[in-house]
């Protein structure tokens, strides 16, 4: 009982980004991520998470989170060649004072595209990233409005733009929306909240299409937040029907074995997330101050 409340007041989760060389077409066969994979050094910051990996220019940039306590919400970073020491702070983003995080990177037409979570504002919004100052996002447009959506994912399959989100305190329902371009205004799935598993239904990362299959990462938080990702198959779509069936689940391992809840791709690379337990002796006042800062 002392050894669970020591752990309790002195441990936090500490969140990392790993990579390993394969492709999505491997990890649709093997089911699994290959075993040599590499961790960054870590940050002294708690959070560096839902990592989104794209060549730009020749260069392979990370599009992520950094939650660090003291500041009390999250704020997008993008790093170069998987080096901490690299790292910028996002610019361009309309709301700058709300937490930030999930930075959904995409590519269409030769045009990179984010949209990042900033549920506070309640609003989803597009942005085009500028390829020769990768730090400074520049606002499109408004996609949607008037709830705390969270976890936006969205691709290009079967002639229309497909978006797939969550809405905070509802996590456990999924919607869509689509629209026939970036330009046009998103339409509510029929099916709206569309049922799927309660381990299956917030995003964990990049939708991804192989040999003409369209697959969805979610997370599963049946044992713990963040504790594992599912990957479904989109066995339909269209603007009147959506069906998923899992495929497989992927596990966190050591020494991050405390969770994984965010994926993507680029090449022959596949990027995520880890979690593990962090010690500190400091630890009870960083939590003492979260508490008084979540009360105000």
């Amino acid at each position: 009982m002392i050894s669970y409340f020591l752990k309790k007041i002195f441990t936090a989760d500490k969140w990392n980004i790993g990579f390993v060389n394969q492709t999505k077409e491997s990890l649709m066969v093997n089911k699994r991520l290959n075993k040599e994979i590499q961790w960054m050094k870590e940050d002294t910051v708690e959070y560096a998470a839902d990592p989104f990996v794209k060549e730009v220019g020749g260069k392979l940039y990370v599009f992520y989170e950094e939650l660090n306590f003291w500041n009390g919400k999250g704020e997008l970073k993008v790093l170069e060649n998987f080096d901490f020491q690299t790292k910028r702070t996002i610019t361009g983003l309309e709301h700058q004072n709300v937490h930030a995080s999930y930075p959904y990177v995409f590519k269409e037409k030769n045009v990179f595209y984010c949209i990042p979570e900033t549920s506070a504002s309640l609003e989803v919004e597009l942005y085009q990233l500028d390829p020769l100052n990768i730090r400074e996002f520049k606002k499109v447009r408004t996609l949607l409005r008037g709830e705390q959506f969270v976890d936006t994912s969205m691709i290009f399959y079967k002639e229309r733009y497909w978006l797939f989100t969550s809405i905070s305190q509802r996590s456990k329902e999924l919607y869509i929306y689509h629209a026939e371009s970036l330009e046009s205004e998103f339409t509510p799935h029929v099916l709206n909240p569309i049922a799927v598993d309660d381990n299956a239904s917030r995003n964990a990362g990049e939708l991804f299409v192989v040999n003409d299959q369209l697959y969805r990462p979610s997370q599963n938080p049946s044992n713990r937040y963040g504790g594992s990702i599912v990957i479904s198959k989109v066995e339909a779509i269209s603007e009147s029907e959506y069906k998923q069936e899992f495929e497989f689940e992927i596990f966190p391992e050591l020494p991050y074995d405390r969770g994984l809840h965010n994926i993507s791709f680029t090449g022959d690379m596949i990027v995520f997330d880890g979690k593990r337990r962090l010690s500190s002796p400091i630890m009870p006042i960083k939590k003492l101050v979260k508490k008084l800062r979540s009360r105000r």
